[in-house]
């Protein structure tokens, strides 16, 4: 595989169509904030804002700032959106609503804890991005938020009876080590360290199954056993990818190789488990036991499944040189660029039949919006490039070994 084509491939994607259609289509110039539900043309079909859409469009756009390139356009679309968000998005005391309606009027109450890890995320960027103290101040107290819900994550909005089937999710881990290097300029190194080490645990200790033939658990009972219902069997195997390239990068963090070996192994084995041998791709969910899953849509195709997954493949070939990763990687690269890449209009697809075939031709919607396109282009864009560096000064080694032993022989000492 080419990776000098492959980032360039990616680059050209992330610059020349996928940012500049969010630029065009999703601020909204009147009332603040960002469209995210946008047709396969970028129309707007709805105006409603989605919290967790908000928060990681001010995310993208501030992270490409501070680490692709600093346009002044991308840092304007960021504080455009944090503005809103400062604005409405949350009650005053840093509990961020799920919706709001256009002109920013709270919808759905604050239940959702993912409206809060992205809000840190967002803020987090920005503060990188203009070294303002207000906004590193909402992330740490958003971020304080999220740890004083972790047993109840929903908090006083929890619908579920307490105590009769306490289960814990995976998402919330999986999130949190990612977040923690988000923030981490924000934090003290020991209170850092600690919600690290406590994340791994989670994540490779709790939902983590050997006896499941080595995969990851979306919900365990709170002892950390497993669960014979529908929740309790449930497997996510785009989830489970995605975390194990965050793992990569705390094991490269902490210098620790083992973490790396351990996350390739287990993205292997996800990858495997999920595939869709009759019609390719990558299903949504699986019950762990065969039975008939829960969720309507398990059998689709969604673009965040596989572009995570593409990223914990490339990442775990370019730290360990595993050629599994490698063979999967082609393998779900031309499964994406052939399937979700819109061939006529900027952006990608979300959605697709178990066949492989659009469900619905939305670029954005209440899921969908502007972060795992872009994020994905540009992990695997640099993955790619570093990979490439690499073949590169190994060949240059190769080289000049070969040129001293050549010499050597015409020239003894």
């Amino acid at each position: 595989m080419d990776f000098t084509l492959i980032a360039h491939q990616y680059r050209t994607e992330l610059l020349d169509s996928v940012l500049p259609f969010w630029l065009e289509h999703s601020p909204d110039r009147e009332q603040g904030g960002y469209f995210s539900c946008l047709d396969r043309r970028g129309e707007v079909y709805d105006t409603d804002k989605f919290l967790w859409l908000q928060a990681r469009q001010v995310w993208t756009f501030a992270k490409f700032y501070n680490q692709l390139e600093p346009r002044a356009e991308w840092l304007e679309c960021a504080l455009h959106g944090a503005d809103f968000l400062q604005r409405y998005g949350h009650d005053g005391d840093y509990n961020w609503y799920f919706c709001l309606d256009r002109s920013g009027r709270p919808l759905v109450e604050p239940y959702n804890i993912f409206s809060y890890t992205f809000a840190t995320m967002a803020f987090g960027q920005l503060s990188l991005a203009t070294g303002k103290e207000e906004y590193a101040q909402i992330a740490r107290s958003t971020f304080e938020r999220i740890l004083e819900r972790t047993d109840n994550p929903k908090g006083r909005w929890n619908k579920l009876h307490p105590g009769t089937r306490p289960l814990k999710n995976f998402a919330l881990p999986m999130i949190l080590c990612n977040l923690a290097l988000e923030i981490e300029h924000l934090l003290q190194p020991e209170y850092l360290q600690e919600t690290i080490d406590t994340c791994i645990h989670q994540v490779l200790e709790v939902f983590y199954r050997p006896e499941l033939g080595g995969i990851i658990a979306e919900n365990v009972l709170s002892d950390g056993s497993l669960s014979d219902s529908f929740e309790g069997r449930t497997i996510n195997p785009g989830h489970a990818t995605e975390a194990m390239w965050f793992i990569m990068d705390l094991g490269e963090r902490l210098q620790r190789p083992e973490l790396i070996e351990k996350a390739t192994e287990i993205t292997l084995r996800m990858t495997d488990y999920g595939w869709d041998q009759q019609h390719g791709g990558i299903f949504y969910f699986l019950d762990r036991l065969g039975r008939p899953p829960q969720q309507l849509e398990w059998d689709q195709k969604l673009w965040w499944v596989h572009l995570e997954t593409m990223i914990a493949l490339l990442k775990g070939y370019q730290h360990t040189g595993n050629p599994q990763c490698l063979e999967w990687f082609e393998k779900l690269h031309r499964y994406t660029w052939e399937h979700f890449k819109d061939k006529e209009y900027p952006e990608w697809y979300g959605y697709l039949s178990r066949q492989g075939q659009p469900l619905l031709t939305l670029k954005g919607g209440k899921w969908k919006g502007c972060f795992h396109v872009p994020r994905a282009l540009y992990q695997i864009m640099k993955t790619a490039e570093s990979i490439n560096k690499k073949q590169s000064q190994n060949k240059e080694s190769t080289l000049t070994g070969v040129e001293n032993k050549i010499d050597s022989l015409y020239y003894p000492s």
